[in-house]
């Protein structure tokens, strides 16, 4: 076998390699899980802009989304994203399809209970947005009531009010980057 015969096999075996490595990765990106990097302040204290997080696709297919879970979804229109940029969101559920939804007394009333929100200071006031200023929300069938932690700072469902179902990206379920905040994201229980 001539040198160019085996150089021309390794270049081949190279392609092939790069080829079958982009395939694994456009079909875990399309269908599995996506890479989301955190924007702004509206999760602060507990995601910080600039982190790396990674998004499951799937459970949300299987199973219905869960109060306290952290999810990314496309931004309403209300939410005046640029147009062309794909504008998703993170933020967290705070209820779910069939349950009412009243921001008031500086906090988030679900069902007539006051969520006992223990990932957020103290400090931090939860006031009325627009859509929700002096109303009670029922939600209904695959609509989702969603908030930032960062309440001050968030434009989240007291805005312009719940997302439905089909918006949603998926679960965040783990921070990789930056390094010293890496691990899985946890549910908050209420």
């Amino acid at each position: 076998m001539s040198i160019i015969s085996k150089t021309g096999a390794v270049f081949f075996d190279f392609i092939e390699t790069i080829v079958i490595a982009l395939s694994i990765f456009l079909v875990v990106y399309l269908f599995f899980m996506q890479p989301h990097q955190v924007n702004g302040q509206s999760m602060v204290p507990n995601f910080q802009s600039g982190e790396y997080l990674l998004t499951d696709k799937v459970t949300y297919r299987m199973r219905n989304p869960e109060r306290g879970e952290v999810m990314v979804f496309h931004a309403p229109q209300s939410a005046h994203c640029a147009k062309g940029t794909g504008c998703d969101f993170i933020k967290r559920i705070l209820a779910v399809p069939g349950e009412s939804v009243e921001v008031k007394n500086n906090g988030i009333y679900v069902n007539g209970d006051r969520l006992a929100e223990s990932y957020i200071p103290d400090s931090y006031e939860t006031l009325a947005g627009e859509f929700s200023r002096n109303r009670v929300i029922n939600l209904g069938a695959n609509e989702y009531f969603v908030s930032g932690d960062n309440r001050p700072y968030s434009s989240d469902s007291r805005a312009w009010g719940p997302i439905k179902k089909e918006d949603i990206v998926g679960r965040v379920f783990y921070r990789y980057w930056p390094i010293k905040a890496i691990g899985k994201i946890v549910k908050a229980d209420y």
